[in-house]
């Protein structure tokens, strides 16, 4: 319109009040435009408008300022803060909340000047980034902290989750195998930051210390580890930004759950990894889902061997209580090797006792202290020798209800203790499930005893016994045929007695 009007009077030589005319401006209006000594756009004073999220400014504006002291980490995130002004009758959409955040954070100098980077690429089957969160989730009605293993391929950016309890040597191969199994192979370059439980040592530049056991797993799966510099994160940038990314989408449900165990939590972890492949877009192709990508990929990837046996091993000495220290547990083992220095095979859940490369205990891996985790059995041949320690033996309160049961009958009679050790003794001659078997026939018969449990263990025997048909040369030339008429012929005989 200012054009036009300057065309009219410069040009055509109209005068004001006919250009008024023909704009249906008014001719003050034109005449302030044509007074401006060059032609310029027209500046108006920006419009204030009122937005539904106005009332909540000042909450935001003291979150963003209470977050600005906390970890990065533990900072709220616009979507967090809007489901919390929900709360508080908040009812706009989370769009005016994230562009209020936006522009508050600016103001407050949140996001100051960052350096610049160039962009990475990485060809199929090239390489996968490795790194561990700190987590916190509800297990066991307990909140507890947990150390979350995230692996990501550089190509397709599938990646795969795994919570722990803690972050050591025998987590981190399990973790590695998981990933690997759930890829569908291996790539051929892993690339770390500087964590302890792969390098012992960090030396100049690219020296570095790695540890044997970190290096045996690599050339199991065969793939050369690279680590990145000191303090230099960007360096494993595809990795770095899955952490983020996952703890927003994934951990911000996970902890207003409440798990049973960790291995159900895992399991859960497991099945959100899978459906973010199929509905998250690749951010090279975005016509493909990551999925799509991961079926491409799979064909440039190292087959996946067997998997890599991951455990740490360390030596015990066993007490004379037949019990072997580990992270303040204590772990039964057989009594014939008390006193004696057996291995410890730190699995992440499992806890292995090898003596004379024999394992002779297994033991589910507890991660709480001081507590005692007893397998009755492995007591079972000292208490033969020593039955006065049935009463109050601490062990033997773990066995089956049935073995319960049957010791209370046997002890409220004198030499019951005795009694209830010949009942145990025939574990090692029978087995455990037939013991059960006959101790739970003789309290249903009402006059439990050893005897009686040993009759009936005698009889499942020989009635379980296998018939066993004997070879031999002879042959009969007449077969032997029953005569069922010589009972009756027997009874028409004379009575020779009388």
């Amino acid at each position: 319109m200012l054009a036009k009007i300057r065309r009219m009077h410069l040009r055509d030589k109209l005068s004001i009040r006919e250009i008024a005319k023909r704009t249906g401006l008014s001719r003050n209006t034109v005449r302030d435009w044509l007074r401006k000594p060059e032609m310029s756009e027209p500046k108006y004073p920006d419009r204030r408008t009122s937005s539904v999220v106005d009332p909540f400014d000042e909450h935001l504006r003291t979150w963003l300022k209470t977050d600005s002291h906390r970890p990065k980490r533990d900072r709220r995130t616009a979507k967090a803060m809007c489901t919390e002004l929900r709360g508080q009758g908040y009812s706009g959409s989370y769009t005016r909340v994230s562009e209020r955040v936006r522009k508050l954070r600016q103001e407050l100098n949140e996001n100051p000047q960052r350096a610049a980077f160039i962009p990475l690429s990485f060809a199929h089957g090239e390489a996968f980034q490795f790194d561990w969160s700190c987590e916190y989730a509800w297990i066991g009605g307990l909140c507890r902290r947990l150390e979350v293993a995230h692996c990501k391929l550089a190509s397709s950016r599938a990646f795969w989750l795994v919570a722990y309890f803690t972050q050591s040597h025998e987590m981190l191969f399990d973790a590695h195998t998981r990933s690997f199994t759930a890829f569908g192979g291996v790539p051929r370059r892993g690339i770390y930051d500087n964590m302890k439980t792969a390098i012992d040592k960090v030396g100049r530049g690219k020296q570095r210390s790695v540890n044997a056991r970190f290096q045996a797993m690599c050339g199991h799966y065969l793939f050369d580890p690279e680590f990145c510099n000191v303090a230099s994160g960007w360096e494993k940038g595809v990795v770095e930004k899955n952490v983020q990314d996952r703890r927003r989408q994934i951990w911000n449900e996970c902890a207003d759950r409440r798990w049973p165990s960790l291995a159900a939590l895992n399991e859960w972890l497991s099945e959100q990894c899978r459906q973010a492949w199929e509905n998250m877009a690749h951010p090279e192709w975005p016509a493909m889902a990551i999925g799509e990508v991961l079926q491409d990929e799979r064909l440039h990837l190292l087959p996946m061997p067997k998997a890599f046996d991951g455990y740490v091993e360390q030596p015990a000495r066993v007490s004379a209580t037949s019990l072997v220290h580990f992270q303040r547990n204590r772990y039964s083992v057989p009594t014939a090797y008390a006193h004696r220095v057996v291995s410890l095979r730190v699995y992440p859940d499992t806890l292995a006792v090898v003596a004379d490369d024999t394992e002779i205990a297994r033991h589910p891996r507890s991660f709480e202290r001081y507590r005692t985790y007893y397998d009755w059995l492995h007591y079972v041949p000292l208490v033969i020798r020593k039955p006065g320690a049935l009463r109050n033996g601490a062990p033997f309160h773990t066995m089956p209800d049935v073995l319960q049961t049957l010791q209370r009958h046997l002890l409220r009679h004198e030499g019951g203790d005795r009694v209830m050790a010949q009942v145990l003794a025939a574990i090692g001659l029978h087995g455990l499930e037939a013991v059960l078997v006959a101790a739970e026939c003789a309290i249903e018969a009402g006059r439990p005893s050893a005897e009686h449990v040993l009759n009936v263990l005698n009889r499942l025997k020989d009635g379980a016994a296998p018939t066993e048909t004997v070879i031999t040369p002879l042959q009969l030339r007449e077969e032997p045929r029953a005569d069922v008429d010589r009972y009756e012929r027997l009874r028409t005989e004379v009575n020779h007695v009388a």
